[in-house]
C-alpha cells in the first residue's frame, strides 16, 4: 500500500493541498482508509460530507485509533487545530489524484476488465493465472468505481508486478474516467448485456460506454474481447499504435474457442485451439468458460504458456456468490449466484441447472433485476417463458418484478409448479417444503433483493 510522507503526499495531490503545519510534513502514512471503524495503524483518513453524515466527525477518534493523519475539506468550519491534516478542496478529486499519481510512481503492469456481466469472475480467473509467475493485487469486492478503483490502486504493495483492476460503471464517461486513472497495458471486454439500460438506453449505448476502456489503453498493449458479440466488432479498427486486439468466444472465427466442452455438477472441460491439451475448470457454467478464455489471452499476454494454466485453475475460487455452489440441509445442493442479476446472466444461470446432471428435481428461485428501464416487465416476462419445463421442477419469485417472471413460466410451466412471493420468509417456508438430498436449487437476483438470505435459510 502507499507509504509515503504527509509532504510527499500533498505534492502528489498537487497545488490545491495544503498541510495544517509545516512540521507534519515528515509523518508517514501507510495506506488509505474512507471508514473510521477499519483504522490501521499509520492510516491516511479521507471523511466525506454526506446527505446524512459527515465524515469530518469522526476524524478526531481516526486519529486517536492509530490513523496519522486525515484529510479536511476546506469549506467544512472548524477543523481540530492540535492534529495532522491535508487541507483540499474535494476529498474524491484529492484521492483520485493522489491515486493517479501514485500509479505513475510504480512499476507496475495493469489489467483492466470491464463488460455487463462476469467481470468478477473474470478478474478472479485471471488473478489465478497470472499469480502462476508473478506477484498479482486485484479489484477486492466491489471496489470498481471511482472511488473504489483509487482505492484500490493505493492498495497496491510496491513490489506488486500486475494489478487486475475491476471497471464499473452505470454511466457514459465514467469507465473512461477509470481507465485514464489505470492505464491498463491489458484490457478486457466480457460481453455486452442489458445492465444499464435505464441509464444508456440500448445495448448499443452500453457498448459503447464499455469501448471507452481501450481509451487509456498504453501503446503496445493487448485488447481482448467477446468476439461472438456483433456490437464489439468495430474493436480491431479502434486499437492504438502497435497494440493488437484479440477475441474469444464459442465460434471458431474467434482468437480463442473451445471445443469437446463436457459440464457436470463440478465444473467444465474442454479443449482449445491454442493447445493440445484438456482443460479442467472446477466451476458451473459454459458462461465461465468464456470467462476463463478472456483470463487465458490475458497471461498468454505476460508469456504464461497455455500448458501452465491447468495449475491456475486448480485451486480457483470465485467471489463469493457468483455461481457459488454450496450445501444445504439434508445434503440439498444450492447455487448461489445471488451477488447480482441482468437478463444475460439470469439465462446463463438458468441453462446451468438446467443442464446440471445428476439431480432427481431442479428448482428455480429468481428475484427481481434492476436498472433495467421502461421495458424492465417484458425483459423479466421473457426470461420466465424461456424455461424449460422439461428440465426444471418449480419456479419461486420474490419481489414485484419477479411476478412478471412468474408470469411468463405459467406460459410453459403448470401453475402449481409456479410460486410467486413478496414475503422472503413466506418463500423460505414455501420452498423448504419441495427441496430434499436430490434437488439442485439456483437463487439469482440483483444484489438489491438480498437473496443469500434464502440461500442462509436453506443452510
Amino acid at each position: 500500500m502507499i507509504r509515503r510522507s504527509l509532504q510527499q503526499a500533498a505534492h502528489m495531490i498537487g497545488p490545491d493541498a495544503t498541510l495544517s503545519s509545516t512540521d507534519i510534513g515528515e509523518i508517514v502514512i501507510n495506506g488509505v482508509t474512507i471508514d473510521s471503524r477499519k483504522i490501521q495503524k499509520g492510516n491516511l483518513f479521507i471523511p466525506f460530507k454526506g446527505d446524512k453524515t459527515d465524515g469530518h466527525q469522526y476524524v478526531e477518534a481516526a486519529i486517536q485509533n492509530g490513523a496519522a493523519a486525515s484529510f479536511w475539506q476546506k469549506d467544512v468550519p472548524n477543523p481540530p487545530k492540535h492534529l495532522p491534516l491535508i487541507f483540499v478542496s474535494d476529498p474524491l478529486v484529492s484521492i483520485q489524484q493522489l491515486a493517479k499519481s501514485y500509479r505513475h510512481e510504480l512499476d507496475i503492469k495493469v489489467v483492466g476488465i470491464t463488460g455487463s456481466n462476469g467481470k468478477t469472475s473474470t478478474k478472479d480467473i485471471t488473478t489465478n493465472l497470472l499469480s502462476l509467475k508473478y506477484k498479482v493485487q486485484k479489484t477486492e469486492g466491489n471496489y470498481n468505481n471511482h472511488l473504489g478503483l483509487p482505492l484500490t490502486v493505493l492498495s497496491l504493495e510496491e513490489d506488486t508486478d500486475i494489478a487486475v483492476l475491476e471497471m464499473g460503471m452505470s454511466g457514459r464517461g465514467e469507465i473512461d474516467f477509470l481507465t485514464r486513472l489505470a492505464e491498463p497495458d491489458v484490457v478486457a471486454i466480457t460481453n455486452i448485456g442489458d445492465s444499464h439500460l435505464q441509464d444508456l438506453g440500448s445495448r448499443e449505448g452500453i457498448a459503447e460506454a464499455k469501448m471507452e476502456i481501450l481509451n487509456g489503453l498504453k501503446e503496445g498493449g493487448r485488447i481482448v474481447y467477446f468476439g461472438d458479440e456483433p456490437l464489439l466488432s468495430k474493436i480491431p479498427s479502434l486499437k492504438k499504435a502497435d497494440s493488437e486486439s484479440c477475441s474469444f468466444g464459442l465460434e471458431d472465427t474467434n482468437s480463442l474457442y473451445p471445443f469437446d466442452i463436457v459440464e457436470s455438477s463440478t465444473g467444465s472441460k474442454f479443449k482449445i485451439n491454442a493447445s493440445e491439451q484438456e482443460f479442467s475448470l472446477p466451476i458451473l457454467g459454459k458462461h465461465n468458460i468464456l470467462n476463463a478464455l478472456a483470463g487465458m489471452l490475458v497471461a498468454d499476454y505476460f508469456d504464461i504458456s497455455y500448458e501452465q494454466m491447468n495449475e491456475g485453475f486448480e485451486n480457483l475460487k470465485l467471489t463469493n456468490m457468483r455461481m457459488e455452489l454450496v450445501e444445504g440441509k439434508g445434503g440439498l445442493k444450492i447455487i448461489n449466484d445471488a451477488y447480482n442479476a441482468s437478463p444475460t446472466s439470469m439465462r446463463a444461470a438458468i441453462n446451468v441447472l438446467q443442464s446440471l446432471p445428476g439431480f432427481k428435481s431442479k428448482v428455480l428461485v429468481l428475484g427481481d433485476m434492476l436498472e433495467l428501464g421502461p421495458d424492465e416487465a417484458i425483459f423479466h416476462y421473457s426470461i420466465g417463458e424461456a424455461i424449460d419445463a422439461a428440465a426444471i421442477d418449480y419456479v419461486f419469485t420474490f419481489g414485484k418484478l419477479g411476478e412478471h417472471i412468474a408470469e411468463g413460466a405459467k406460459t410453459v410451466l403448470a401453475e402449481n409448479r409456479v410460486r410467486s412471493f413478496l414475503d422472503k420468509s413466506e418463500l423460505i417456508k414455501e420452498l423448504e417444503k419441495v427441496v430434499d438430498a436430490d434437488t439442485a436449487v439456483l437463487v439469482k437476483a440483483s444484489r438489491g433483493m438480498r437473496l443469500e438470505e434464502v440461500v442462509k435459510a436453506l443452510q
